[in-house]
Parts: C-alpha cells; structure tokens; sequence
C-alpha cells in the first residue's frame, strides 16, 4: 500500500481541500487572506519545479521534509533577496497546510512537528509609517470641488481616514451600510474574517456624507454601491487600482504647498495615520483596536503603541511639571541617566 506521505493524488487533494474548504468555512478567513495563502503554496510548488526540477503531478507531502523548507527559506533570502516578512508569511501558509494535513492524516505528523522547528527570520521593527496632521489635511483638500467625480474622491479620502477603514471594507460599502438617522449616527464594516463592526461617525463627516448623498444617490437602493463609477449607463463598484492611483494624483498635487507629504502615500497608510492620531492624542489601544477591527489587542499594540517623540516629551512634562522645564536636558540629570 502506498503510504500517504508519497501519495501525489493525496497531495493535491488535500491541499484543495485545505483551501476550497478549511480556509473559506472552517477558519472563516477572508477572500484576499484564501488567496494570499494560495499565492504563497503556489510560490513553493514553482520552486520546487524550477529550481528542483520536480515534475508538478509528481509533488507530494514527502518534499515538505525540514531539510527542503530549510532550503527554501535560504533561497528566498539569500537568492531572490526577499522580504523577511515574506519568507515568514510563506513559511505560515506551509505550516497551516500541514497543520491541516497531519489532522487528517496522522502519517503527516512527524513532518509537521517538524516544520515547526524552522525559526522565522528575526525582523527590524520600522517605525510606522503615516502622515503628520498637516500633510493629512492637505491631502484631503487636495480634490478639486468644481469637478463632480473630485467630491466623490474627496468622500472617500474623508471616509477612509474618519473609520480607519480597509480598502476593500471601504470599497465594499453600500448604502444599507449607513445609518445616518441612528443616535449617535455610525456605519457599518464588513472586514476581515467575515466579521462587520459598527463605526461612529464624527459630525463633519456626516455632513459631508449628507452632501455627497443628495448629489449621488438621489434614487437607489440599500444594496447600491456607496462609491460607484459609471460605464455604459451602468453603475460598477471601483477597484482598488482606481483608488491607489487618485491617492497617488492627490499626493503629487499636495505636496508642491506641503514639504512634509511623504513621496509614497498608499491606501493602508490613511488607515495607520488615523490610528497613530488617536493614539497620540491619548485615547486608549483598546478603543483603537475596536475602530481598527483587530481580533487581538496584541496586533494593535505591536503596530501603534510606541512613543513618537512629541508623545513621549508630553508625557515627560506631565510626569515632571517644574515651570515647564524639560528636565531631561538638566546636566546633573543626563551624566545620571547615561552611567552605567
């Protein structure tokens, strides 16, 4: 009897399975993380047929060994110079198969312990990245008001930053998504691992949203994309493309006034700017974590809960307030700090 480890067609059924099934109904995971966990299987079956050389239909659970990950690991880093937050995320996505595979088959088990024993390479903590108050406020006046599709960008440039909504969760909006007549008035995201979470909405920003429905949607349903663009007579979601390039043509206009626009501005970093603002106006991760929609508290903290200086000076004031003198540029008190 073939055992399973070599068996090809067990290797490929199994594997749909994972992703088709386990993924989507199992673990609930949304649609971008099943594809990015498919993209990252697909990244290790062309390695082993391009530079194994190891016939696709021959694959099979036995070239999932520690020994071959280890190799793969290597090649990624070394060889195509990737990401470590890239090879990590790989490695994951092979970990969770086999996870998934040794629960079905318990032949597969000693090959996942195994794979569990392959260390992540050590990341460099980077600062966030995201806007300072003034490069975000120009940024949101960067749309020109006279044109008709500028006032829809600048809705969603304002609705992107006032709920610190994903892309697709912004894109994703319907008018049913909104509750305008509700107290106090909020919308509704529908985010990642199929969970919705209900967001406030500050008083500007309905007021924007009440202009912008009156010019948009003077007749539609609830089901109506709140963001829509027009082809032949028909109304169509955007794409994220669309979206990252009217950021791109924003930021081009407004940095030529504001010298401290970053030369790349994508989607996401509005979501980080939202986030890093109510941080440092002191409101507490937890509520942070709520408008971001983390799971874990952990992943709120890791990205957002570090001092910028400006945070950090403040604190020190209200720690120290003698007449507003910084006392960590006393002389006494820098020789005390810096001794060992």
């Amino acid at each position: 009897m073939k055992l399973k480890i070599n068996d090809n067609a067990f290797f490929w059924d199994t594997a749909m399975k994972f992703i088709a099934y386990y993924l989507s109904d199992i673990r609930q995971l949304s649609e971008n993380t099943i594809k990015t966990y498919k993209n990252c299987l697909n990244c290790y079956i062309n390695y082993l047929e391009e530079e194994k050389h190891i016939i696709r239909k021959n694959i099979n659970f036995s070239l999932f060994n520690r020994k071959q990950l280890m190799q793969y690991m290597s090649w990624m880093s070394n060889i195509k110079k990737l990401a470590p937050r890239t090879c990590n995320l790989r490695l994951t996505a092979i970990h969770s198969l086999l996870e998934y595979s040794s629960n079905e088959c318990v032949e597969l088990m000693p090959i996942y312990i195994e794979s569990g024993t392959i260390r992540n390479i050590k990341l460099i903590q980077k600062p966030i990245e995201f806007l300072e108050k003034e490069a975000m406020s120009a940024l949101l006046n960067a749309p020109n008001n006279h044109k008709k599709s500028d006032r829809r960008n600048r809705m969603m440039l304002i609705l992107l930053y006032d709920t610190g909504a994903r892309t697709s969760e912004l894109l994703n909006l319907c008018l049913g998504d909104l509750h305008l007549k509700s107290n106090p008035p909020y919308i509704t995201l529908f985010g990642k691992g199929k969970v919705y979470r209900n967001i406030p909405l500050m008083v500007k920003t309905q007021e924007h949203l009440n202009y912008y429905l009156r010019e948009f949607h003077s007749i539609a349903s609830s089901n109506s994309p709140l963001f829509y663009a027009v082809t032949r007579g028909e109304k169509h979601k955007l794409s994220s493309d669309t979206l990252e390039k009217m950021i791109k043509k924003y930021v081009k206009k407004a940095s030529i006034e504001c010298l401290s626009m970053p030369e790349k501005v994508y989607c996401h970093m509005i979501r980080k700017t939202r986030a890093m603002h109510l941080y440092q106006e002191g409101i507490p991760l937890t509520h942070i974590q709520q408008l971001l929609g983390h799971k874990d508290i952990s992943t709120t903290a890791g990205f957002y809960a570090f001092a910028t200086l400006e945070t950090l000076r403040k604190s020190l004031e209200k720690a120290n307030p003698e007449e507003g003198v910084r006392m960590w540029k006393n002389e006494n008190i820098i020789k005390t700090l810096y001794k060992l």
